[in-house]
Parts: structure tokens; sequence; C-alpha cells
């Protein structure tokens, strides 16, 4: 080797290792940023003619377990879909109240029992009748505000899937633009590998919305398709279709088309649907789900227990002073039965000072016009018997036989029954994704102790280089001399 091929070969080595240390720098300062892939530079032997040259860098790795990376996108979906629905769930479920603690409706329907049973002690206390209307309104309040909470619920899933529809369109263009800019440009250079790691970061944008695979073709480029084979991406970037509902009512529904559904070039991918593209999971598959079944089947509950509660005080046995086939302390205020009850249920204007009516007529009869003896329980006793009679139901998913306070509990602990299995899905999904995360981590993250160890190893070859060309520089300097 000459003198000048090795000053060449050292300058070489000078350079990679310079690459080397930024790449090692850049690999630390990344350890915590989200998507970002360890990296490594690639060399080899450079040869000019029959002699060595030194070394040349051909390239950077990335040390990306694709096949592990995959299945923890899949997990990802699962796990955000278990996540909304038992954020929801908490929040349905704190709202009706538990009735091992007396709280929300159950307490309501309770706080009735008591104030009518006092009320038939003594039918004399115009206090103790003040109480029981002050009950039924409460009871009045608590079908309202449910009624209201199932309502904004199913409004903010449709307002969710939109801004998720957003995202994931915007996401699916970002993949777009990267695939056209890695297409033309050397995939194996420093650029190449920042550019994959943010298509793979809206690749995981996406797999929270819905399972989504990634297909390798050709030049760099991928495609994408959800798990059940419908193409989001081929080449260009297939819109996702949905129109958010402007004005949402409680009739509302995807079966009678006052709701929309999610398309791709037609095809339907509405989660629940009967469709061969129907996502199978992540926020979307949650968001529907709410929309579409759980929270119309609460809806549903809700307006049998209002039902009942109406039908249980219209019975015209218990009331010889009404109008036959008319409604009793709790009435439907439109008239009208069908969806949305318990928005609508009231107490009856007889009985409340406030809509000239008078609550000496809980004891006296709601079709009384004067106040009757003071000491007469028969209307009173009735109305309590009626309240805590156990009555057959099987309707909206409640069936046995209840009395109003025990039918309340029995919906409550539905609503719990629903809570604890999404919470037990979740831990379970929630331990697996972060096991995943965990090992992707391990084998596509930045292990700063071993990169620490690399930059050791760098500057010891930079400045055995450099003694290389510094004793080279002196030889050639000793030659010039003779």
């Amino acid at each position: 080797m000459t003198l000048s091929s090795a000053i060449n070969s050292a300058k070489s080595g000078l350079q990679i290792t310079s690459l080397r240390a930024d790449i090692a720098a850049t690999n630390v300062s990344n350890a915590s940023t989200p998507g970002y892939v360890s990296r490594a530079l690639v060399v080899s032997e450079k040869r000019v003619g029959e002699s060595a040259g030194g070394v040349q860098a051909i390239g950077i790795s990335r040390s990306q377990n694709y096949a592990l990376t995959a299945e923890r996108r899949s997990l990802t979906s699962d796990y955000a879909q278990a996540d909304m629905l038992t954020s929801t769930w908490k929040t349905i479920s704190a709202q009706i109240g538990n009735s091992s603690e007396g709280t929300g409706l159950f307490k309501a329907f309770s706080g009735l029992e008591s104030t009518l049973s006092d009320l038939a002690l003594s039918p004399e206390s115009s206090s103790n009748a003040s109480a029981v209307l002050r009950s039924a309104k409460s009871v009045v309040q608590e079908f309202h505000d449910l009624s209201q909470m199932v309502d904004s619920l199913r409004a903010e899933a449709d307002h969710e899937i939109a801004n998720g529809v957003d995202t994931v369109n915007s996401a699916l263009k970002t993949i777009q633009d990267i695939n056209g800019r890695l297409s033309s440009m050397d995939r194996s250079s420093s650029q190449a590998a920042g550019l994959i790691d943010e298509r793979n970061r809206a690749l995981d944008k996406i797999s929270e919305y819905m399972p989504v695979q990634a297909v390798d073709r050709q030049y760099g480029t991928i495609d994408v398709i959800t798990s059940e084979g419908v193409y989001l991406l081929s080449g260009t970037a297939r819109k996702i279709e949905f129109s958010p509902t402007a004005a949402f009512s409680q009739g509302d529904t995807l079966a009678n088309g006052t709701l929309s559904g999610m398309t791709v070039d037609g095809i339907s991918i509405t989660p629940g649907s009967s469709s061969y593209g129907a996502v199978s999971s992540g926020v979307f598959g949650a968001l529907f789900t709410l929309r579409d079944q759980d929270l119309p089947a609460v809806g549903a509950q809700l307006d049998a227990l209002a039902s009942d509660l109406i039908t249980r005080f219209s019975d015209d046995a218990l009331d010889p002073t009404k109008t036959p086939g008319e409604q009793g302390i709790f009435v439907n205020s439109t008239g009208a039965g069908g969806i949305g009850l318990a928005s609508r249920i009231s107490v009856n204007a007889a009985i409340d000072p406030d809509q000239g009516g008078g609550t000496w007529r809980l004891r006296d009869g709601l079709g009384a016009t004067t106040p009757g003896p003071t000491g007469s329980t028969t209307i009173l006793n009735g109305l309590l018997g009626a309240f805590k009679s156990a009555n057959p139901v099987n309707s909206a998913g409640i069936q046995g036989s209840f009395s109003s306070v025990e039918m309340v509990a029995q919906f409550a602990s539905l609503a719990g029954q629903s809570r604890i299995q999404n919470e037990t899905v979740l831990s379970s999904t929630s331990s697996q994704h972060a096991m995943l995360l965990e090992a992707e981590q391990a084998q596509n993250g930045v292990d700063v102790d071993s990169q620490m160890q690399d930059l050791l190893l760098i500057e010891q070859a930079y400045a055995a280089n450099a003694r290389v060309i510094e004793i080279a520089s002196q030889m050639i300097q000793r030659l010039m001399e003779i």
C-alpha cells in the first residue's frame, strides 16, 4: 500500500466514523420520539481497481421488525375499541346510579316508595303529600336527565365518527404523499428512513380507528387495506365517506336511513353491518356500537321503565274518581307512546299546585273536585301496593317479575354488568398491548446504553484513522526533507 492510498483509506475511515457518530447521536436524541426506529450505517469495503481503497457507506438500515409492528397495530385497534367502550359505560353506569349505594334513579324510586308509605300512614299530612310530589318530580327529572344523556352520547358518537373519518382520510393522504417521495429517492438514505418513520406514524394513527394492513409494493411504496380486504390506498388514497347528522333525534337509526354509515368507493365498511367490509374493531367499531346498539338499548330500557311506572298508577281500579282509561300520577306529556317516552314522562297536573292542581288529590283521587275525609287511605294504599307489586316484565332486555324499585335495580344491574364486561376486556387487551409495545420497543427502539458504547468505539476508530493520517503525513514530510 502506498502512502497516498493509506491516507485515502484513513480519510474514508474518518468520513465513515463521522457518519456513524451522527447517526448514533440522532438515535440517542430520538430515543423517546414516538414511532422512531433505531438506525445504523451500512458500510462495505471500497475497492480501487484491484486494491483496497478504504471503506464506503452504502446506506442506512432501520432495525424494524415488521411482523411485530403489524401484530401490535392489530392490538392497537382492539385496545382503542375497548378503551372507548369502557369509558362510555363508566359514564352511563355512574349516571344511572348504583342500587347497592342507593344513588341515581334507584334513589329517586326508593324515595317515592318511602314518601308514599309515609303518606299512607298519615293521610292528613299536607307535608307528607308535598314530599310525595317532590319525589315524583325527582323521578321525572331522573328520567329526563338519563334520556338526555343517551341522546347526547349518541350525538357525540356521531360527531366523533365524522372527526375520525377526517383524521383517517388525512393520514391516507399523508401516506400517498410519502409513497410518491420515496419512489423517487434513494431508499437507503437518511431522508428516506425519516419518511418511513413518518409513514409508520400515519399507519399507527389509522390503526387506532380501524385495523389495517400495509402491503409492500415496488419502489418502496405501500398499499393500505383493512383487515377485511377493502383497499383504503392503492396507488392513490380512497376517501372514506360519512355524513354526520346535523340535528339528532331519538328515532334516528342506521336502519331507517336517518343516520349515516361509512363507505369506500361504494363498499360499506360500517361496523356491525352485513357487508363483508364491515370494520371489526378500533375507535370506529366502538363509536358505531355505542351509537347504533348500546345507547339505543339503554334508551329502550328507560322507556320501558317509564311505561311501567305510568301503567302501574293508571289502573282504573286504584282511583274510582278519574275517567276510565286516563293516566294516573305519571303521564306521557304528548299522549303518544313509542321511542323517547322517558323524555316525555311528567307528573299529572292534577296533583301539582304549580300547574293548578292540589296534592290532596293523591289521597282523594285525581278526579275529585273537593277534598274528602282526611283519614282516607284507600287510594293511597292502592297506589303503594301497585308500586310495590311484582309485575311480569319482558321488554328491552329486562325480564322477570319486579316491583318498581326492583325493576330499576335490574336496570342499574344490567348497566353495571356491561361496564364490568368492558372493563374485563380492556384489562386483558391493555396487558397484551403493553407487552407487544415493550417487545416492539426492544426490537425497533433505541437502546441508549448500546448507542453510548458505540460512540466510544467510534471515538477510538476516529482517533486511529486520524493517527494513520498523522503518521503518513510525517513520513511524507521526512521524504521531502531527504
